[in-house]
């Protein structure tokens, strides 16, 4: 039997959002979920930044009611710091992870992210530590390994499984990749079959056929889509009904805008930072025919007003170019 003691909870789609530092704001993961998005995750969190109450992080830790399940990110190098910013916010999340995969330079350096990875058994004890002190399930999201002569996501999964972590997220590259090179989903499919809790698998997945294809070689019970989603919430419909029939719809332009409106609502609602929302509409239009001109007026605006006027413009152009 697994060793977790609480189970993750069934999802109701097999896609999930991944966590994404600077994208994965309340606003678009709403509109993930809105369209079909499993699970949403907060961006990576500073549990010391929540221990001392930062009012930026508190913000970011906002939810809407849509996001059930949701949930919450956390990365630190103070164990103590994050069993307490996991058990001051439990409450508010039905899952609380744990980055053990970040290859980011100012994470690592100071021993937060994939540089848990250099230590099988403090992540062992760290896990035990965290599902002991909590009431809601813990996971864990990994890379592979550190680089490709110390590959033990295998090792590191079972050690997570046997702490009593409820699931895993594995990243199919290295630490020393970044992000280049492509993600090994053979090890991803290593992982599952050695232990008996949910494994979601993460990497190099943009489109619907690549999402069930994946799917099909791994035996995974979920995949994260992470840089995929970026601008792309509607990937999410795509992905379940292409899983479930075998098709689906391919926006037009026009229709890529409408849900950037969508984002834009949302936005407001929640006061997302404004220079969080250009670098949204500058996903949202990323690939379009005339979207150049567009981005190059998006850099020197300073309101929302003037996005919006911008975008209704810009809106009127592509609009024209679809009736031709």
């Amino acid at each position: 039997m697994p060793a977790y003691k609480r189970p993750f909870p069934r999802l109701q789609h097999k896609a999930v959002l991944s966590p994404m530092a600077g994208v994965t704001d309340v606003a678009f993961r709403t509109l993930c979920k809105r369209y079909g998005a499993g699970l949403t995750v907060t961006e990576f969190l500073s549990a010391t930044a929540i221990v001392r109450a930062s009012a930026r992080t508190d913000k970011m830790l906002v939810t809407d009611p849509i996001e059930k399940p949701v949930a919450v990110q956390l990365f630190g190098h103070d164990e103590d710091d994050v069993v307490a910013a996991a058990q001051a916010i439990q409450h508010r999340f039905d899952i609380i992870d744990i980055n053990c995969g970040c290859p980011a330079w100012k994470v690592i350096k100071c021993g937060a992210g994939s540089a848990m990875l250099e230590d099988e058994g403090k992540i062992h004890a760290f896990v035990s530590r965290l599902v002991d002190s909590t009431s809601v399930p813990i996971t864990v999201k990994i890379r592979i390994g550190i680089d490709a002569a110390r590959i033990n996501a295998v090792q590191v999964a079972k050690l997570v499984e046997e702490a009593g972590a409820s699931a895993i997220a594995v990243h199919g590259r290295t630490q020393k990749q970044g992000y280049s090179g492509t993600a090994d989903w053979n090890v991803i499919r290593q992982v599952k079959e050695s232990i008996g809790i949910p494994v979601i698998g993460n990497g190099d997945v943009f489109t619907p056929e690549t999402f069930k294809k994946r799917l099909d070689e791994s035996g995974v019970d979920y995949i994260m889509v992470a840089r995929g989603a970026i601008g792309k919430p509607y990937l999410f419909q795509q992905i379940n009904d292409y899983l479930e029939k075998g098709s689906y719809n391919v926006l037009t332009n026009t229709e890529q805008l409408d849900l950037f409106d969508e984002y834009l609502d949302l936005a407001k609602k929640y006061d997302i930072n404004f220079a969080a929302i250009k670098i949204h509409a500058q996903s949202f239009t990323t690939g379009q025919t005339g979207a150049g001109k567009f981005r190059a007026k998006l850099v020197g605006m300073k309101t929302i007003e003037e996005l919006e006027a911008a975008m209704q413009e810009y809106r009127k152009e592509v609009a024209k170019n679809e009736r031709r």
